[in-house]
């Protein structure tokens, strides 16, 4: 059992796709911190220097907090702000993986477009093939 378990651990997919988790969960910080600490501090001052991290609705009549860190802990609080920023999180990796797919499929169709020319001889296979030809058309002449 501990045999296929080694087997099964050391495929290339499964290796593949764990070290694809690990940069997935990297990237997944990049953009939360680019989401977090440049856009929304944008967005926050195009429309008002509004934080959308504080933006939340009091669900209890006990919340009287300002900030949605307090007004957790005095009860149910409905963050928007939250859901806001985790939703733009979402379509800025969905934009950057739809450009990076975008790139690799126009790689691809500049290989697949690329004519399959036959590789270039070498000068003594070329000189060769000259003195077969010659021996061929001596031997045609007698």
């Amino acid at each position: 059992m501990v045999q296929e378990f080694k087997e099964f651990a050391m495929k290339g997919n499964v290796v593949d796709l764990a070290v694809g988790v690990i940069i997935g969960a990297a990237f997944g910080r990049i953009v939360e911190s680019l989401v977090g600490d440049i856009f929304m501090p944008i967005v926050g001052a195009v429309i008002g220097g509004l934080d959308f991290s504080n933006y939340f609705l009091k669900l209890s009549p006990a919340v009287t907090a300002s900030s949605l860190a307090e007004a957790k802990k005095q009860g149910a609080v409905l963050a928007y702000g939250e859901f806001l920023t985790v939703t733009l999180n979402f379509l800025i990796v969905a934009f950057i993986l739809f450009l990076l797919i975008k790139g690799i499929n126009r790689m691809k169709r500049k290989e697949e477009a690329k004519p399959a020319s036959a590789p270039e001889k070498p000068e003594d296979v070329k000189l060769l093939s000259e003195i077969r030809d010659i021996l061929a058309g001596a031997s045609a002449r007698v």
